[in-house]
């Protein structure tokens, strides 16, 4: 491990001291056979929805990849971080129908 990555450890007396990066591991990411994911509206200030997808379990990597699917299909912009996936727009039927014919369990949530 390089010296770079130990942020503050400056000394340690203890013989047997073992540094604890702090790093953990990587989710796998489940099949969409496995996935349980809930499909949200937030409105935002004024007259912004978005529609969100929450729930999936996997890496950041493939969360930006379906993403990515999704914002393409319905034709409209968004973003996916924080283990969520935001549509510009109400796309909550699209969003839908598109997940379950991946194979992805997908309900309607909230609003």
């Amino acid at each position: 491990m390089s010296k770079k990555n130990r942020t503050g450890v400056v000394y340690s007396t203890d013989p047997d001291f073992q540094y604890q990066s702090g790093d953990e591991p990587t989710a796998e990411t489940l099949s969409p056979a496995q996935q349980s994911l809930k499909i949200w509206l937030v409105k935002l200030g004024g007259s912004k929805v978005v529609t969100t997808v929450r729930g999936f379990i996997g890496t950041d990597a493939d969360l930006a990849d379906l993403g990515k699917q999704l914002k393409a299909a319905c034709g409209a912009g968004g973003s996916a971080k924080d283990d969520e996936i935001l549509i510009q727009g109400d796309h909550r039927d699209k969003v839908l129908a598109w997940l379950t014919g991946k194979g992805y369990k997908a309900k309607k949530a909230g609003g």
